[in-house]
């Protein structure tokens, strides 16, 4: 059967409270979230790897203290009477903010004010490179919380959930295999559901074992996975 050509379409995952997947990694991460507004200070930063689900939390978040998503980029310090306003901020990527005095007045404005401050980074704040020494005292006091890499049981599920979301459903041994031998981490399965999802649509069938280590092969290709150098290749079993 012939290829289609396929289309880069987006797709929405689902980012309610109840869809969130809740482990060790990142039970203390949910309950500092469903803790608000009892945060010490007002304020709170979440910090791990790309999509370990910060994003997620902090829509719950959002959603539930009417606040504001501001982007780090975007912090001016003429921003911030606007942000503040709202009474509750997301700041993304607030360990690359470029202006720092904007920050340090956020802070200032949201604790002088009654609001809350919700900082979503990479790294936590006493490893941010920041210039002022009034908004490192500030980031010292910040209650903070890091999301750690998924274990296996946790890596199946969220990619179970990734490509439901994508409507697709995979036999329990696809995951199973292709958990066996990726990378741990929340990245490449991202990266490995949006390789599998493309093929599926190219290819017109179904998830496969054959599928998933075209999906593999692939990923090692274009540089995406560590797939099999750290997790055990086909002569090694299923592993976990």
């Amino acid at each position: 059967m012939a290829k289609q050509l396929v289309l880069d379409l987006p797709y929405r995952p689902a980012l309610g409270r109840e869809d969130y997947l809740v482990a060790a990694c990142n039970e203390s991460a949910v309950a500092w979230i469903d803790r608000w507004p009892d945060w010490p200070g007002g304020s709170l930063a979440l910090f791990g790897a790309a999509g370990s689900g910060k994003t997620h939390l902090a829509e719950v978040w959002r959603a539930r203290s009417g606040g504001v998503i501001a982007a780090a980029a975007d912090l001016t310090v003429q921003s911030v009477p606007g942000l503040a306003a709202h009474g509750a901020v997301v700041l993304d990527a607030a360990d690359s903010v470029s202006d720092p005095q904007a920050l340090l007045h956020l802070i200032n404005l949201l604790r002088q004010d009654g609001g809350y401050l919700l900082c979503l980074s990479v790294q936590a704040p006493g490893h941010w490179k920041v210039p002022l020494a009034d908004l490192r005292s500030r980031l010292s006091a910040m209650q903070s919380c890091g999301i750690l890499e998924p274990d296996d049981h946790l890596l199946a599920t969220v990619m179970m959930k990734m490509l439901s979301d994508r409507q697709l459903r995979p036999p329990v041994e696809v995951i199973r295999f292709l958990v066996a031998r990726m990378e741990r981490s929340f990245a490449a399965a991202r990266s490995l559901v949006a390789i599998l999802d493309m093929l599926a649509a190219a290819e017109l069938r179904p998830l496969s074992l054959a599928l998933a280590r075209k999906a593999l092969a692939h990923a090692q290709e274009i540089g995406d996975i560590d797939a099999a150098s750290s997790r055990g290749d086909d002569k090694n079993g299923s592993g976990h």
